[in-house]
């Protein structure tokens, strides 16, 4: 499966990194051409990278964020992976003043999304593969990514969008489902598909450990409601295509949703959806 190899560095000085976004300098910017669609590069030629098939808990999602111990902790394990050191944030840590930063790096890429950033498969150091040459990438040396390393440390849900090869999606749900059997990381705190009560924002900023997708959903609900009574509602409204990858079938992300005595639940493991957005 053929994705290009471009070459760069990782920089997080004047930017507000999580644990599966960051900037990266490329080498060579022509690399960028022979991804698809439009790689978008600021004044110091930076990509912000989205990482293929995983979401991490939030850190700043509308000014809110999720449980610190796994949201600020993927963070930090992506910085710590990068070798990146010596972090200094300003004081209400919404950005990054200072930091040995620049480290090297690569990504495997074949396409941008809408926002320009490219969505990569994120690998640290070096490698003597050439810079912008196409690789064929397979479920092991997936494994080498920063990708597959966050998901069995415990510091990120699979997350899949519609065009992610098969062989590759079953080796991030293997990886899924050893994670969450040995109660690692965040797994041994996910709420998901147990349930979760939401009686305030408090709820999930501070307490329940849950889906990234679907606290975002949440988010945007109580900075205007004071409950979930009418969460499904809302939800029906976006219209969100979900394909359950085990019944290959067309659905919505409200029907995926249940509510009640405001309790809050997700039907499906997330491995086995993939948002067709």
């Amino acid at each position: 499966m053929g994705f290009t190899l471009i070459k760069g560095t990782f920089h997080v000085v004047g930017y507000s990194p999580d644990g599966d976004s960051i900037r990266f300098k490329a080498n060579r910017n022509e690399n960028w051409v022979k991804v698809n669609g439009n790689v978008k590069l600021n004044k110091n030629d930076h990509a912000q990278l989205r990482f293929q098939a995983i979401d991490t808990l939030e850190t700043h999602y509308k000014k809110q964020h999720q449980p610190e111990e796994f949201a600020e902790g993927a963070m930090q394990f992506l910085l710590n992976a990068i070798e990146i050191t010596d972090v200094v944030w300003n004081e209400t840590k919404s950005r990054i003043q200072s930091a040995n930063d620049g480290t090297r790096g690569y990504v495997l890429c074949r396409e941008s999304e809408k926002y320009g950033r490219p969505i990569a498969f994120v690998f640290a150091g070096e490698t003597e593969l050439e810079d912008g040459q196409n690789v064929f990438l397979d479920g092991e040396y997936l494994k080498n990514s920063l990708n597959y390393k966050m998901i069995t440390s415990g510091y990120a849900y699979p997350t899949y969008y519609f065009g992610l090869f098969y062989d590759l999606r079953q080796t991030f749900t293997e990886a899924t489902v050893e994670s969450r059997t040995s109660n690692i990381g965040l797994y041994n705190s996910d709420k998901t598909n147990t349930g979760f009560i939401v009686s305030s924002l408090d709820s999930i900023t501070q307490k329940h450990v849950i889906l990234p997708k679907l606290f975002r959903r949440l988010v945007a609900h109580l900075l205007e409601h004071d409950n979930v009574d009418n969460f499904i509602e809302e939800l029906k409204l976006e219209r969100e295509k979900v394909f359950l990858i085990d019944k290959a079938h067309d659905t919505y992300f409200d029907t995926l949703i249940q509510v009640e005595d405001g309790e809050v639940r997700m039907t499906e493991e997330i491995e086995n959806l993939m948002f067709l957005g």
